[in-house]
């Protein structure tokens, strides 16, 4: 689970914190664009066993880890060690018949990273499908143009591009599959709303699907899109990014920070509902096993 989270985010985010407290393992970050924003949650329970004697942050290079996370076995089990005031990580690799153990230590980098509030917003527009579906929709209409438009209507939700070469749309109706509830597509509509984004990062957050099976858009007008990968455990790997505007017809990515603000270092010992509300987390020793 790990190495696909990695392996979904190390196109947008260079350097990170993986904050670490008994609840488990959490990340935000934005793109060097502050166009949009990364937040993962890896709750305690997805670990076996897991233990943090106290809060804190392991400052990762992306690309250093996922070098080291290549040569886990898919079936491999991985824990995680780090001891108190750290300057390395211990990432060790075990066989499932406990024949072959493989060990790594990657250097931990002093990340000064301010965290971002991220506002409650009851969404005008909340749209559930299949993963793949959604990935497809995306890599077809990026070939395009660089922008989409997402429409969602009591008749579905569209999704629409324009460039040189020409036009095309996917539009995708509520329906229920009884059979196969994953092939379902379900559309919570308060009030219409449409809204562009910008393709290259929708594609870039499809590199998650792999985690789930299933994808959630969450849309308001004039706040970001909210792209949201469900994993056990209650676990997610959430993705925030900024709409497009168009002053004189000319669209432009507004700034992610524009819709936030800024978490002040007195705030960072405060608990995770009063700082951020449900989208947060406290500031992160920790031991864990995962698949």
């Amino acid at each position: 689970m790990l190495k696909k989270v990695v392996d979904a985010i190390k196109d947008l985010v260079q350097d990170c914190n993986f904050d670490c407290n008994d609840s488990g393992i959490a990340l935000q970050a934005m793109d060097n664009s502050h166009v949009a924003l990364v937040s993962m949650l890896l709750r305690s329970e997805s670990f076996d066993p897991f233990r943090c004697d106290r809060n804190i942050a392991l400052g990762i290079n992306l690309s250093s880890l996922t070098k080291v996370l290549r040569a886990a076995q898919s079936d491999d089990v991985l824990t995680l060690k780090a001891e108190d005031a750290p300057d390395v990580v211990n990432l060790v690799f075990e066989s499932k018949s406990a024949d072959r153990i493989s060990e790594y230590d990657i250097k931990l980098m002093d990340i000064d990273q301010e965290h971002l509030g991220i506002p409650e917003t009851d969404y005008a527009a909340s749209i559930t499908l299949p993963a793949a579906e959604f990935q497809r929709i995306c890599r077809d209409l990026s070939a395009l143009s660089e922008s989409v438009s997402i429409e969602c209507t009591k008749e579905g939700v569209k999704f629409a591009a324009q460039g040189d070469i020409g036009s095309g749309s996917v539009q995708l109706r509520a329906s229920s599959n009884v059979e196969k509830p994953e092939e379902s597509v379900e559309v919570e509509l308060a009030e219409p709303v449409s809204l562009t984004f910008s393709l290259k990062y929708l594609v870039n957050f499809c590199k998650a699907s792999g985690l789930s099976d299933r994808v959630k858009l969450s849309l308001s007008s004039e706040v970001p899109l909210l792209v949201e990968y469900g994993m056990q455990d209650n676990s997610y790997l959430r993705f925030y990014l900024a709409p497009k505007v168009s002053p004189d017809s000319l669209l432009l990515e507004r700034n992610y920070t524009n819709y936030c603000r800024l978490v002040t270092r007195s705030e960072r010992s405060m608990p995770c509902s009063e700082r951020y509300g449900t989208h947060g987390f406290n500031d992160s020793v920790g031991v864990g096993k995962t698949t």
